[in-house]
């Protein structure tokens, strides 16, 4: 089958994971983030969230609730999100008065992404959740009764403050199962194919044939999260791919506090069998060029998974390189 850029205007976000590029850079790391958040503004991006991952040094996002609140008052317009909260750590209850209270912050531009992976390794699951039982396998349970406290508003306990208007809830997911429940519980849903780079498109289909209207809209409504790579010219988008994958590839295999490469370090790393597969593997699910070639290649991914909107995804070791890619991105599609 031959897929085509979609006909209707694609939506364009931004997912920052707030990279440290030692151990020891974490509020730098968080300041960059606040940088980016207002730069996308600028841009004109839709939404900017941010990432919950615990018990990795160079990866400073941890607490997306408290770097939402700081972003918030950075910025002005734009959305802001969880990319996202891991749901079967926590209590719904909690869940929804932090979420409540940011919305109040800022209304309009709240929202709250809920994901059942760990986000962690176990042991660090284990530390997460109070009773040291993480609950993976009542998510669709969790799921519901932080639903219920947001929405309903004769819900037991009473949370205060209430939700100006109906927060959203987004689902995130990177499987067949996460997409045929947004689908059920009427919610919209991400799929996250820099996370899971064999995540089948007929999962979205899967998400539009289940969806019931029964929550926040009357029609389904899919985003894609990918890794894009831009920059002026093709070799250097390259070059900081080649970066981000081998610190990634480092830190999968149990070298997290090593620091980030950097482009000119990557280029020159010698590459073993291992590296090799991994960064083939991840070929599918990212784009890397000049706007010409990720405006092609983001569109055939939006075709071909079937989504409303692309949420882009650009782990690159200098600050200079992010905003550049993202600048470019939004040129791309304007």
């Amino acid at each position: 089958m031959v897929h085509t850029a979609k006909k209707m205007t694609l939506g364009l976000s931004v997912l920052d994971q707030s990279l440290a590029r030692n151990p020891d850079q974490a509020s730098v790391a968080l300041q960059e983030t606040l940088q980016m958040a207002q730069w996308c503004e600028q841009l004109g991006y839709q939404r900017f969230w941010v990432s919950e991952h615990h018990a990795f040094e160079t990866i400073a996002g941890s607490a997306p609730e408290v770097l939402l609140a700081a972003i918030g008052a950075a910025t002005s317009r734009i959305r802001i999100g969880s990319g996202g909260v891991m749901l079967p750590h926590y209590s719904p209850y909690k869940v929804a008065e932090v979420f409540s209270t940011l919305a109040n912050l800022y209304p309009g531009r709240v929202d709250l992404g809920v994901g059942r992976a760990a986000g962690a390794d176990p042991a660090t699951g284990l530390a997460l959740a109070a009773d040291g039982r993480p609950k993976f396998e009542r998510f669709p349970e969790l799921l519901e009764m932080l639903s219920h406290y947001l929405w309903d508003k004769g819900a037991t306990p009473l949370l205060s403050p209430r939700p100006p208007g109906k927060l959203p809830v987004w689902m995130l997911g990177s499987s067949a199962d996460s997409a045929v429940l947004a689908g059920q519980r009427g919610l919209p849903y991400t799929l996250g194919l820099f996370i899971n780079p064999q995540a089948d498109p007929r999962w979205i289909a899967h998400y539009r044939r289940h969806f019931r209207p029964v929550a926040q809209g009357d029609r389904p409504y899919a985003m894609l999260a990918i890794s894009v790579f831009c920059a002026d010219s093709r070799e250097h988008a390259l070059a900081c791919q080649l970066s981000y994958d081998l610190s990634l590839f480092r830190a999968f295999t149990g070298h997290s506090r090593d620091p980030f490469l950097t482009p000119q370090q990557a280029l020159v790393y010698p590459l073993g069998l291992q590296e090799k597969a991994f960064i083939a593997n991840r070929q599918c699910c990212r784009v890397a060029g000049t706007p010409g070639d990720v405006h092609q290649r983001v569109s055939e991914l939006a075709s071909l998974y079937d989504v409303d909107e692309i949420m882009a995804v650009t782990n690159t070791y200098f600050l200079d390189d992010r905003m550049r890619s993202f600048e470019l991105l939004q040129q791309a599609f304007a």
